[in-house]
């Protein structure tokens, strides 16, 4: 059941979508278009308004667009367990069924950013027939396993920070001081993943033993296990370049170094095992880069979905 509540702007609606099987209740911000429908997903401790500037995008081109708010995030319910990568992609196969995403243009082309991309790869992998074509945003080929050698070490690096004893406005001016070359719906999406608390104080909207059950999902996991299943077209758009960042800087950037070698390993490894993978490089761009670049993602994606209306010989 869709229950409609407003329009947040840009075209799009807030609603919610009830989903069968004791799954929780998702919230999505969607819009109608004529075109093939696009299934947006965040990515870890994030929400569905990064999108907001892809969406808009889309919608002016003339596609249907439905970007969600998974479970515990944004403003979805919050149920007690089933924070792994493939329950979730559970729920966005329901949700595809519960809103029709295949419709008359075919099925949808679904984007996920960050753990999202790892996300979507497994709905693509176990729900064939439900997904046209999948795009990984700086993510989809996260494997913690071979950069921690335990999930304690994992978890004591990736932990989210504690926000205990800080205040609202500190936190907020941080985050724009932070994005300020960011567009503004970007900034105020990043925002929405806090919550101001009655007294002036913050935390964050994911709770931090669902956000650690989404870590040891990500640390269980290898998505390498799903790339030769998927049949559809898959485009990864990594947010380093392929050469990454100099290695001749100061000894504060070997870490950023190390991270982009690390990357171009990784996504390299998927596009030979993806049947119809390819890569569109995003030099310098912010994890995020969904919210910061949203134009060009946009482009991005409405190229991947032609590809989607074509056949692998087509394509060669």
């Amino acid at each position: 059941m869709t229950e409609p509540s407003g329009d947040p702007g840009d075209g799009l609606r807030q609603e919610w979508v009830g989903l069968p099987g004791g799954r929780p209740r998702l919230a999505v911000r969607t819009a109608d278009g004529p075109g093939r429908a696009f299934l947006l997903v965040h990515g870890l401790a994030s929400n569905a308004r990064l999108w907001d500037g892809v969406a808009a995008e889309l919608l002016r081109a003339g596609h249907r667009v439905v970007a969600v708010d998974q479970r515990g995030h944004g403003l979805s319910e919050e149920p007690a367990g089933g924070y792994d990568t493939d329950t979730c992609a559970d729920d966005l196969a329901a949700l595809i069924d519960a809103l029709g995403l295949a419709g008359t243009q075919g099925a949808a082309v679904v984007a996920g950013q960050s753990w999202g991309g790892n996300v979507v790869l497994s709905l693509a992998a176990r729900h064939p027939g439900r997904v046209a074509a999948v795009c990984c945003v700086d993510g989809g080929w996260i494997r913690l396993s071979e950069a921690f050698t335990s999930f304690e070490q994992c978890w004591a690096v990736l932990a989210p920070p504690r926000l205990d004893g800080l205040r609202y406005e500190e936190v907020e001016a941080r985050i724009r001081t932070a994005l300020d070359d960011w567009p503004p719906e970007g900034v105020e999406a990043t925002l929405a993943n806090l919550v101001r608390l009655p007294d002036g104080g913050v935390r964050a909207r994911l709770r931090r033993e669902h956000h650690r059950d989404i870590v040891a999902s990500l640390y269980a996991g290898d998505p390498a296990e799903w790339y030769p299943r998927i049949q559809v077209p898959v485009l990864l758009c990594p947010a380093t370049g392929p050469q990454g960042p100099p290695p001749d800087g100061p000894a504060a950037t070997a870490p950023a170094a190390d991270r982009a070698h690390a990357t171009r390993e990784a996504v390299a490894a998927a596009h030979r095992l993806l049947p119809r993978g390819e890569v569109s490089w995003y030099p310098g761009a912010h994890h995020d880069l969904h919210a910061q670049q949203p134009r060009r993602l946009a482009e991005d994606l409405r190229r991947l979905a032609v590809r989607a209306g074509c056949t692998q010989e087509e394509e060669a």
